[in-house]
């Protein structure tokens, strides 16, 4: 494929020109069909409104057993695999020494960096939740709630949506052939976290935008305004009332970026540095050399890391809607 093609070039044979012009071929047919998508969501925006009816489809035992079936078989793959990966990391040596060990995870013996690019994912997950969280959603409350030109929101809006389309090699490439020259002032960020966090804020933005965006449309846009009646500034109400209100939004957003920056390779496969190695380029490279255990192990390690990040967002979830919407049960 294309995107394996474009690795080899750049990392096996450092022919970054080639790479460059696999990586446009990767991207043109992503874009068009980027903007094919787009122009019909446009046409298609007003299809639905509120007269329209849930089709609700009649009964069938058999078509229902099928179904169930074919969905018990798929959700049976998902554990099955990550099973799989946790058996792997336990065995001594696939598929030659089956006994069961912990050797996998002592990483300081298969690898120079250790436990460092477990560590070093931590320090990337958690920087672009925190950063990312902050930039995407104040972005996308100026972008709908500020007032401003038509035509300028439409074309913010276009850029937010072109991280879609982009693959995130093609986004590691760009980064490579941006930042790694000596006139640009800009050009020490290269080889350090910074520029990892960069490019996964980028890569990981259109999908937090969209979502922001929702939460943002179902508040009453007058609120701003009765603020303003009360010479409250803007950056108070917000503060105060929007933030708040779409505080599960915002914690969605931190998870989603979360776990995509523990598990994202694409991009920061070409932008890591001996110091920054993260745990996803230390499975492939790991895999790379015939150590399946201890790849097994750091990807274990991966699954469980977003795992927990995941049932904290769904703790802190359910405790802020039992508080923010202890109205409800009085009102019943």
């Amino acid at each position: 494929m294309l995107a394996t093609d474009l690795y080899q070039k750049v990392i096996g044979g450092f022919n970054f020109q080639m790479g460059a012009v696999v990586g446009i071929l990767l991207f043109i047919p992503a874009a068009i069909a980027f903007l094919i998508g787009h122009l019909l969501q446009r046409g298609h925006s007003s299809g639905i409104d509120g007269s329209a009816v849930i089709y609700i489809p009649e009964k069938s035992r058999g078509r229902d057993i099928a179904c169930l079936a074919f969905c018990s078989a798929i959700a049976l793959a998902i554990p099955g695999i990550l099973l799989m990966a946790v058996l792997g990391s336990l065995f001594k040596l696939w598929p030659y020494n089956l006994s069961l060990s912990f050797s996998s995870y002592n990483f300081t013996e298969h690898e120079s960096s250790g436990w460092g690019a477990y560590r070093n994912s931590l320090r990337l997950a958690g920087a672009t939740a925190l950063f990312g969280t902050a930039l995407i959603f104040f972005g996308g409350y100026l972008l709908e709630r500020m007032p401003g030109t038509r035509w300028l929101r439409t074309v913010i809006g276009f850029f937010c949506m072109i991280p879609l389309a982009m693959p995130g090699m093609v986004l590691g490439l760009s980064y490579i052939f941006f930042f790694n020259n000596p006139a640009n002032p800009l050009g020490g960020i290269y080889g350090t976290m910074t520029i990892l966090v960069l490019s996964t804020v980028v890569h990981l933005y259109t999908v937090p935008h969209l979502t922001a965006l929702t939460a943002l449309k179902q508040l009453d846009p007058g609120l701003e305004a009765a603020g303003s009646s009360l010479k409250i500034p803007r950056l108070i109400t917000f503060g105060r009332v929007i933030l708040p209100v779409c505080l599960p939004t915002i914690l969605r957003i931190a998870s989603y970026l979360f776990m995509n920056s523990m598990t994202t390779i694409s991009a920061v496969v070409f932008l890591y540095s001996a110091n920054t190695k993260v745990a996803t380029v230390s499975v492939l490279l790991l895999n790379d050399n015939a150590m399946l255990g201890p790849a097994a192990a750091m990807s274990v390690l991966i699954v469980a890391t977003s795992a927990t990040v995941v049932s904290l967002q769904w703790l802190l979830m359910r405790g802020l809607l039992r508080r923010t919407e202890a109205w409800r049960g009085q009102e019943a």
